[in-house]
């Protein structure tokens, strides 16, 4: 090897991602209603997977952790009975799961979180367990959710102009094991829909018969419950975000380990808009090498209503590249685990970045940030898209670290290898 070949070498940083969140949770979901038991690997250990996983412990699903990952005994879609309250931190995807989970059980549920839960929507998906004979009442369409369920009956579902899709998946996941199956019909606006494609599969993963009779209308047979399977999760595409970010800003070669471009993840698709402004991506079986390079100037449109949790990532690449970049159609990231919009716009501002909010969205016009303290509102992705601008920009700290444990727990660790 000569020394140029070393020189090369020593500028890839190589990192790894955890399990996917959002498969995670899902396959959890799926081996506690399924007949039999499942092996779960590779799954993400964060706190929204604990509070789910106690969730479910709850409901009685038993869930040992193993070397090889976790043994999931299902329940086969009998789903404990009796006065149950679950807490399930700021944890939305769970709430909304598990909302309609309970509903296919017998006796009186409560689902509640920490008070950022108790202020996102409940209200559509409510409606539709409403209609298929769970008795539910909320805080004004917010938890604390009351379910006096006794089953459900499944049948036509019609939701319109929803804010989030994990209503969708919440009733597709429990749709085996209704008597009528359902027929789920999306009409109007409806966003992140990766996700619910995320969700099918995963459903047909584990056995269920699930198909699409129309473009956005789905059929699940009913009484084609889950069956116990061997389920790899694959590496967390949200995570691996945040090292696009970091190649891209500090123009390093950074290789991370676990994920693949061949990923069922929506989130896979940030990739080719890295591309587009100036990276240059490899990708293997099991791994992706981002290359930063200089950044493309001008202004520049982005919607990104189908990856709406990387726009932490892309509004803080946008803070140093020369133009302005607008992103679009993700008003619903107002009822994520902070205000995304306004959090993202007031932390720029801060740092001396020129931002606003859009009613849609937010732009952002690049320029030189400056050292600042970053409030995070306990939001994971807030606080790992400035974490990597601390990495460039010396004085630019985030305040409260510990909130990547929702989703990513050994960011800091990984971040440090860069």
């Amino acid at each position: 090897m000569d020394s140029g070949d070393s020189h090369f070498r020593e500028k890839i940083a190589t990192v790894s991602v955890p399990g996917s969140k959002s498969l995670s949770q899902r396959a959890l979901v799926a081996a506690a209603l399924a007949r039999k038991n499942s092996l779960l690997t590779n799954v993400l250990v964060s706190q929204d997977t604990r509070y789910l996983i106690e969730g479910l412990r709850a409901l009685g699903a038993e869930i040992v952790s193993s070397p090889e990952g976790f043994v999931v005994s299902g329940t086969e879609g009998n789903i404990g009975r009796g006065d149950v309250e679950l807490f399930l931190g700021n944890n939305g995807t769970a709430l909304r799961f598990l909302t309609a989970l309970v509903g296919l059980g017998r006796g009186r549920y409560v689902l509640t979180g920490e008070k950022r839960l108790c202020e996102r929507p409940v209200g559509p998906l409510v409606q539709a367990l409403q209609e298929m004979g769970a008795e539910v009442t909320t805080h004004r369409g917010c938890p604390p959710v009351e379910i006096n369920a006794r089953g459900l009956r499944g049948g036509k579902v019609v939701l319109k102009d929803i804010e989030s899709s994990q209503y969708v998946s919440a009733l597709l996941l429990c749709a085996p094991y209704m008597p009528q199956g359902m027929d789920l019909s999306l009409r109007g606006g409806v966003v992140s829909v990766p996700y619910i494609d995320l969700t099918i599969a995963v459903m047909k993963d584990f056995g269920a018969e699930v198909s699409r009779t129309g473009e956005r209308d789905y059929h699940v047979e009913g009484g084609k419950i889950y069956h116990g399977s061997e389920y790899r999760v694959e590496g967390d595409a949200s995570s691996a975000s945040y090292f696009y970010l970091a190649a891209a800003l500090l123009k390093k070669t950074v290789k991370i380990e676990g994920i693949s471009r061949q990923s069922k993840q929506g989130d896979i698709r940030l990739l080719s808009v890295f591309e587009e402004l100036g990276c240059v991506v490899k990708s293997g079986e099991n791994w992706i090498e981002i290359t930063g390079r200089a950044l493309k100037k001008g202004d520049v449109t982005l919607d990104l209503n189908d990856m709406p949790d990387m726009v932490p990532t892309l509004a803080v690449l946008a803070a140093f590249r020369e133009g302005q970049t607008m992103i679009t159609n993700v008003a619903h990231l107002r009822i994520k685990e902070s205000n995304r919009l306004e959090a993202l716009v007031t932390e720029l501002n801060r740092a001396g970045v020129e931002a606003r909010e859009l009613p849609d969205g937010l732009v952002v016009r690049g320029g030189r940030m400056r050292p600042a303290q970053i409030q995070t509102y306990k939001d994971h992705r807030i606080a790992m898209s400035f974490g990597v601008a601390g990495r460039v920009v010396p004085g630019v700290e985030v305040l409260d670290k510990k909130c990547v444990d929702k989703s990513f727990p050994c960011f800091w660790e990984e971040l440090k290898r860069i």
